[in-house]
């Protein structure tokens, strides 16, 4: 059964970055009302509970991990596909 669920990621830092984390998160079936608050650093979606580790990774992989999950070198790395994942959303 679908559910709220909120996930507080690093990197967001405006629109583009929203743009792309609401299309990634759209290409899983089950997750649905996508919201991104780049003020907050959240991400919210309806889905069934199941389901956030695989939102979570699909997050990370794009370079929004969820936040104090990565530290150190994994951190720079997630903080430049967060750039990458920025600028094409903000083109698309």
């Amino acid at each position: 059964m679908s559910q709220p669920i909120t996930l507080h990621v690093d990197n967001i830092k405006c629109g583009g970055c929203a743009h792309t984390i609401e299309k990634s998160l759209s290409a899983i079936p089950g997750v649905s009302s996508i919201t991104v608050s780049p003020e907050k650093g959240e991400v919210a979606f309806e889905a069934d509970p199941g389901l956030r580790p695989q939102v979570a990774k699909a997050l990370h992989a794009i370079g929004y991990p969820e936040t104090g999950s990565v530290s150190g070198i994994s951190a720079a790395v997630a903080g430049a596909k967060s750039y990458v994942s920025c600028a094409i959303g903000k083109v698309t």
